[in-house]
């Protein structure tokens, strides 16, 4: 059995920031396959569904056992609406292996700077730098993210 990340070969900005969450690009189906394989149970997708995708996704998580779940960030959606509704998503996971995705990681990198620094204690520094190893390469979507914890918490 593959670890989580080596299921992702080939996946862009494929990388585990804990142990819980693994993070990148576009999977294929068959990397949803191997995550599957190698322990993922929740795919976290963040792209638009009108978005152009090589394969029904919901479909593929689903037939290999995966839960699916959409919450799409784009120019109208960073909100706090979507903000809480992905850390939802990321709470109610527990210990099951989560992949947050979008079409390269840079939405995902700004989607987890809360999750970074609200529940996990990293301070705004070490939290943008998490994001931009995930894939940030935005300064509206690092904003975005940090406004909200700032306002929610942060210590």
């Amino acid at each position: 059995m593959s670890s989580p990340v080596q299921a992702l070969t080939g996946v862009p900005n494929a990388c585990q920031i804990l142990p819980t969450v693994i993070t990148g690009g576009q999977p294929s189906a068959a990397h949803l396959k191997a995550l599957h394989e190698a322990g993922g149970l929740i795919v976290l997708d963040l792209r638009d569904p009108m978005e152009p995708r090589p394969f029904d996704e919901r479909v593929t998580a689903s037939a290999v056992g995966m839960n699916y779940v959409n919450v799409p960030v784009g120019p109208g959606t960073m909100t706090d609406e979507t903000l809480d509704r992905i850390l939802a998503v990321l709470r109610d996971a527990g210990d099951r292996l989560v992949l947050v995705h979008c079409g390269s990681g840079n939405r995902v990198g700004g989607a987890l700077i809360p999750f970074l620094m609200l529940d996990h204690g990293l301070e705004e520094e070490d939290a943008v730098g998490q994001a931009m190893r995930i894939g940030l390469r935005s300064a509206e979507l690092m904003e975005w993210g940090l406004d909200y914890a700032r306002r929610n918490g942060s210590p």
